[in-house]
């Protein structure tokens, strides 16, 4: 007899390359601006300022290939972030420690209804109806960091129906992995299970139905996602 009232839900999961077993998703924590070009286009200053974070729900994490186009936005863009996976958290992570702590890497995107984030911004009220929408963040397969390593450098790309979007490099980071974790966990008590996404290059757009958006992250993989 089950413990709960109701069917418990299915657990977030994503796939890892490699294996049939999954990742569990407990936590999505999202870096804010942390390119400088993206900085720029978004009226922001590029000085390193503390870095500030958001979170997405755990279950907006969609390994579908679809991006279904969301009610209440006529202005949705896409984020090309790469995807940090955490085996093991805590709290106050030093630097020098940080990627003792990760599990692996994944191409992902932060779709974004702009246009009620900007509301949302104007009236000094949180993000989350702007972000945290359902199938928000189109994710491909995790890749184990013990395979491809801990990615510091490496050309970022996304294409919108062939034609060239965003560009970047992973070096471009303000804030690089470790900074993000360790900083993260003087504020929450990390734990295995969290992921972060770890901002986007300059470049970001609307998409329409019926585009097919190609991203990319060398190192990393690609993911070709349709919004339908």
């Amino acid at each position: 007899m089950s413990d709960f009232v109701i069917d418990a839900p299915m657990p977030p999961a994503l796939s890892v390359m490699g294996t049939d077993r999954r990742f569990p998703v407990r936590r999505v924590y999202c870096i804010g601006r942390n390119y400088a070009a993206h900085t720029i286009e978004m009226g922001g200053d590029p000085d390193r300022d503390p870095p500030f974070f958001f979170q997405k729900n755990p279950d907006n994490l969609d390994e579908s290939g679809e991006f279904p186009y969301p009610v209440k936005s006529s202005d949705v863009h896409h984020e090309l972030e790469m995807l940090v996976a955490l085996k093991s958290g805590g709290r106050s992570i030093p630097v020098a420690g940080a990627l003792d702590h990760v599990y692996g890497y994944a191409v992902c995107l932060d779709m974004t209804r702009r246009d009620l984030q900007g509301e949302a911004k104007e009236l000094r009220r949180p993000w989350e109806i702007g972000k945290a929408f359902e199938r928000s963040a189109p994710t491909g397969p995790l890749y184990p960091a013990s395979d491809i390593g801990h990615p510091a450098r490496g050309a970022v790309s996304l294409t919108v129906n062939g034609a060239a979007r965003q560009t970047g490099d992973l070096d471009q980071m303000i804030w690089k992995v470790p900074e993000m974790i360790s900083y993260l966990s003087d504020y929450f008590e990390l734990a295995a299970g969290d992921v972060i996404l770890s901002g986007t290059p300059s470049g970001v757009a609307a998409v329409s139905r019926g585009d097919t958006m190609e991203a990319s992250i060398e190192g990393v993989g690609s993911l070709t996602v349709r919004v339908v």
